[in-house]
């Protein structure tokens, strides 16, 4: 701790003891009055105050303006934190009051231009709410996510925001899958710097790898500062998926960017070490006539853990093999002076990327014939069924009052898993194979984790299940204001509303980006007259997207001319034309 005192400033500065992260908020007073005044100051390491004496006369007007100043550092010393912090603190006295208010409207401004979902003529009687009051859950979720990312620097977003206590600020895969495409078309600077600080934690990870008996990078399941920091291995560290989920929303971002340069400087390094670890975690089995299988991990659903070949885990470390070895190709053969960098620092040699496809061609991905399911794991459906009938309602979420070994034996799901992977690899599974695992795993999932309403009412609306999708979609829309899961008081969850924004364009909205490209396949279902209208920034160039009663119309707000699509119709958008079409009267989406 260490504190100081000028004039009516006081600039007190904290470092924790283990992270060494350092904390400083810094106070000025100015009074202004015709009164006559005096002024002391206290201060010690952990206490502060001005404390002004004024001869208050009658009609004498007195104004005192409190500025304060926060800044936070992983790397920066007290001293010079605290000479940043004055720096500021100069800065916005001079400005005056009048001036931040200004420049923080006009931030507002532009967040809200870029970011607002807006709705209407929402039907009461088959959401419960009304359009009022879905429109303010959408902004309450919209602004939390800006307050918890804006000024992610040198650091993640906390589980709980800005709004609470729990999980103490550590950030977890919440980030990538759930926060990072709200943040990628509406905030792309704030996910580049998300990437980038996972960027920065990989050489914590190449050393995790090691520890763990593993060549490449081990990214923590729950961190704060690169370290892992889950106390329980079978619901943390065995979650290797997170590599995966980092490197899925790092291509998200390249395709919606454009931004190469990241790509090169940073993305491919970290694509190299994942690509490395999948394939040492890994090993072609015999048993599964010598397909390639990933065995001792949990996936998303934590009430399975430990087990082997989970589908989501597979499905997805075959598409970080392959955009790893599709960004080392293209690379060699586009930029031999990145390559010839990546190669200096990691080591790489040629084989490998040749070894990443073949474990990516032949990873082995569960299947059962009679059910027409992809299996969770390999273990799953020979599982005894969790007994819900008998289960009382006040017993969830189960883990809170089961034992971990008593829900690790019976076939039920605390969250989206399989179905989460369908909805993030959409372009792989047909309508069909989406609604036969929807409607298996639907009544075994207890929703135990606010991360599982928002993507099972994005697939339920692509199956045609129009009153499923209305029931999760609600329940995750409203799921702190309504304090749906009962543990508000510990923090917002602000994954979930970051799921929220996902299910409104991706679900409602139609939109799909698989190959990097924008496309949208918005239906009306039959008698309803809402309209819901959101903005993404693509390349650099703003597009509006308002879906009515009868038509979509696509708009250019920033930028020249942007090529989307409606459906497989290639549509060419300019500033000066947009472009309606009418919509097709259906549930069931693409």
């Amino acid at each position: 701790r260490t504190s100081y005192s000028k004039d009516r400033r006081i600039v007190p500065c904290h470092a924790t003891e283990s992270s060494r992260f350092t904390l400083t908020c810094a106070t000025d007073n100015a009074l202004e009055s015709s009164c006559p005044h005096s002024c002391k100051v206290v201060h010690t390491s952990d206490f502060g105050q001005v404390a002004f004496t004024i001869e208050a006369r009658p009609g004498c007007p007195i104004q005192l303006t409190k500025y304060m100043v926060y800044h936070t550092s992983q790397t920066a010393s007290a001293e010079e934190l605290c000479g940043r912090t004055e720096w500021t603190l100069d800065r916005v006295v001079t400005n005056g009051f009048q001036e931040l208010l200004a420049s923080q409207q006009q931030y507002m401004e532009d967040f809200w231009r870029r970011s607002d979902v807006r709705v209407k003529n929402i039907r009461q009687d088959r959401t419960k709410r009304s359009t009022v009051e879905i429109q303010q859950a959408i902004r309450f979720n919209l602004f939390h996510i800006l307050q918890a990312s804006a000024r992610a620097e040198e650091t993640g977003v906390p589980a709980k925001g800005l709004t609470g206590q729990a999980y103490e600020g550590h950030y977890f895969w919440d980030t990538e899958i759930y926060l990072l495409p709200f943040l990628i078309y509406t905030s792309p600077r704030i996910a580049r710097n998300l990437l980038a600080f996972r960027h920065k934690m990989l050489p914590q990870a190449r050393a995790r790898a090691k520890e763990l008996g593993h060549r490449g990078a081990m990214f923590p399941w729950r961190t704060i500062n690169g370290e892992e920091a889950s106390a329980y291995y079978a619901a943390g560290t065995a979650q290797y998926h997170i590599n995966a989920d980092i490197m899925y929303a790092l291509r998200k971002y390249v395709q919606a960017t454009g931004d190469e340069a990241f790509l090169r400087d940073y993305g491919a390094e970290m694509l190299v070490e994942t690509a490395r670890l999948w394939l040492d975690l890994g090993f072609y089995s015999e048993a599964k006539a010598g397909k390639f299988c990933i065995n001792g991990v949990t996936g998303p659903d934590e009430y399975n853990a430990v087990v082997n070949n989970n589908a989501y885990t597979n499905l997805m470390a075959r598409e970080n093999l392959c955009y790893a070895a599709q960004v080392v190709e293209s690379l060699q053969a586009t930029a031999a002076d990145a390559y010839n960098a990546l190669v200096g620092e990691t080591g790489l040699d040629p084989s490998e990327v040749k070894a990443w496809m073949r474990a990516a061609e032949n990873m082995y991905v569960p299947h059962d014939e009679k059910l027409g399911i992809i299996p969770q794991d390999d273990g799953f459906l020979d599982k005894e069924r969790w007994d819900f009938r008998n289960t009382p309602s006040d017993h969830y979420p189960l883990l809170l009052f089961y034992h971990p070994l008593d829900i690790y034996r019976k076939q039920v799901i605390k969250q989206a898993d399989i179905v989460l992977a369908m909805f993030l690899l959409g372009d792989a599974f047909p309508p069909e194979t989406k609604k036969r695992n929807f409607d298996f795993y639907d009544p075994l999932t207890t929703g135990d984790s606010s991360l599982s309403s928002c993507v099972e009412a994005i697939i339920a609306g692509q199956i045609g299940d129009v009153d499923k999708a209305i029931r999760y979609g609600m329940a995750a829309l409203l799921m702190d204001l309504a304090d749906v899961g009962g543990n508000v008081k510990d923090g917002c969850h602000i994954a979930s509303m970051g799921g929220t924004w996902m299910m409104l364009t991706y679900g409602l909205g139609g939109m799909r980006d698989y190959d990097g490209s924008l496309s949208f396949w918005p239906r009306r279902a039959p008698e309803d007259d809402a309209t819901l209208l959101f903005t993404l920034t693509y390349r650099g160039q703003r597009v509006q997207v308002e879906i009515g009663p009868e038509n979509v119309e696509y708009a250019l707000r920033e930028g020249h001319c942007l090529i989307i699509h409606h459906e497989t119709e290639e549509i060419q958008l300019t500033q000066a034309h947009p472009v309606a079409v009418r919509l097709v009267s259906k549930q069931e989406l693409t």
